[in-house]
């Protein structure tokens, strides 16, 4: 029978050298002010999303990477996805004034005879689901200095894209868009265009560390009732702390070395990892709870490891259906989501390892400490008498 407490030495020393590099790389993050360690998407800086389709073919993410630097965006990032006309250039701009229109001091009282003011004020105006477009009906709707939409936008028919196509003319935007144009041909298409500012990206941070917080603290708290161990409780969560670093970390290392950002999707990643992770610990403390009540008298630390290899299996093959699936995602699910996959798919590794190999020994360890210092208070009130 395979010891599993008795190498528990080796598991901690492995999760170790696990968790060591990733917690250096995070903390490279604040010592160097971002320029190593986590990279951070728009969604946690503030930046324009921009994502289109050109009519000509989708061009290499590097060559759109180019355009973007000789026109003053080098540290933007550049994604290749699926859209409704094929394939489509996901472009998160450095600074999410680009996406913004400055308010228009003198706005026209009437429709001018090209139709565009027209087009901007009625309600299906707008060709692409993401452009954020004012709904009020005057002609002025579109110069509102609240609304986020492109700058100059124009949705008269052929103007620089497609027929009908709500493309930029004006503004950073604008310039952005015909430097595109002329590289790669018209835009017949504008699936998304949004812009997140700084203010919005602190709220979604802090909001993000709030909502696992509360997650681990009712994780532990709930496992303390059902099995009346505050030990139990905690040591679930020292579980889940080491997914956490883990993913943490490892994306970290990844930011440093090949420029990995993280984005909103990561923080539903990471809850989900983090349920994952003690389903799988409470599997097997719900097994020992039952081997204590079967095998009372035996050592604590050869029930646990009953319990484990009793589970083993179940766990292994649990874990093993969701990696596959996974790994076909990583593979064949497109850029969008790739992040997001791989977040899961590494913490779900680390939370079956740990809910295995970590939050159990620690219990025992727990166990065993506490079984030591009550036998010496014994006997030194022994000695005492």
């Amino acid at each position: 029978m395979f010891d599993v407490i008795g190498r528990r030495r080796w598991f901690f020393l492995f999760s170790a050298l696990l968790t060591v590099p990733g917690l250096i790389a995070i903390l490279l993050t604040p010592v160097t002010g971002g320029a190593s360690g986590l990279q951070f998407s728009i969604d946690y800086t503030g930046g324009t999303v921009w994502e289109v389709h050109f009519r000509d073919g989708t061009p290499d993410a590097a060559e759109v990477r180019e355009v973007l630097a000789e026109e003053g965006l080098a540290n933007s990032s550049v994604a290749i996805t699926g859209g409704p006309q094929g394939e489509y250039v996901l472009m998160r701009l450095e600074d999410e004034s680009i996406g913004l229109r400055a308010p228009d001091p003198t706005p026209s009282p009437t429709p001018s005879a090209s139709g565009s003011a027209a087009a901007s004020a009625s309600p299906g105006a707008s060709a692409s689901p993401g452009v954020t477009a004012s709904a009020s009906p005057s002609a002025s709707a579109g110069s509102s200095a609240g609304a986020a939409v492109s700058p100059g936008a124009s949705a008269s028919p052929g103007a620089l894209g497609g027929e009908g196509v709500d493309v930029p003319t004006e503004g950073r935007l604008g310039e952005l868009a015909t430097a595109l144009q002329e590289r790669f041909g018209p835009i017949d298409d504008v699936s998304q265009q949004t812009s997140v500012g700084p203010v919005i990206s602190q709220e979604l941070t802090q909001q993000a560390l709030i909502l696992i917080a509360l997650g681990s603290i009712g994780i532990m708290l709930w496992i303390t009732f059902r099995f009346g161990d505050f030990k139990m409780g905690v040591t679930a969560i020292a579980a889940l702390v080491h997914d956490v670093i883990v993913v943490v970390g490892i994306f970290a290392i990844l930011g440093t070395l090949l420029d990995v950002q993280i984005d909103a999707l990561f923080v539903t990643a990471m809850l989900t990892v983090i349920g994952f992770s003690v389903h799988d610990t409470i599997v097997v403390y719900d097994r020992i709870r039952e081997n204590r009540v079967r095998h009372a008298g035996e050592p604590f630390a050869s029930i646990v490891n009953h319990s484990i290899l009793q589970t083993f299996g179940r766990s292994i093959n649990t874990s093993l259906t969701v990696v596959i699936t996974l790994s076909a995602l990583l593979l064949f699910g497109g850029e969008a989501i790739r992040v997001f996959v791989l977040a899961l798919l590494i913490g779900i590794v680390s939370g079956t390892y740990s809910s295995i190999f970590n939050a159990s020994p620690l219990l025992v360890w727990w166990h065993e400490r506490e079984e030591r210092q009550r036998q010496q208070a014994m006997a030194l009130s022994r000695a005492t008498r």
